[in-house]
């Protein structure tokens, strides 16, 4: 598991992160952020990467464990 001194999430990946925990889908969160959906996927992807999950679900548990968002 990373060491949550290592991993630093970019406030866009922690925005997107927050808007997947409410459920909703990368369109939903684009058009709230007033992004391109595939601008939400690559900051949720990024965040993946960061946290080495492999979907947005483990994502968002992980980041919360390590209280990386509220």
């Amino acid at each position: 598991m990373p060491d949550r001194q290592r991993v630093v999430l970019s406030e866009q990946e922690r925005q997107c992160l927050r808007w997947v925990k409410k459920g909703k889908l990368s369109s939903e969160i684009g058009a709230i952020l007033k992004v391109n959906e595939n601008t939400v996927n690559f900051h949720v992807k990024n965040a993946m990467r960061k946290l080495e999950t492999t979907s947005r679900t483990q994502c968002v548990v992980k980041a919360r464990r390590l209280r990386l968002i509220e």
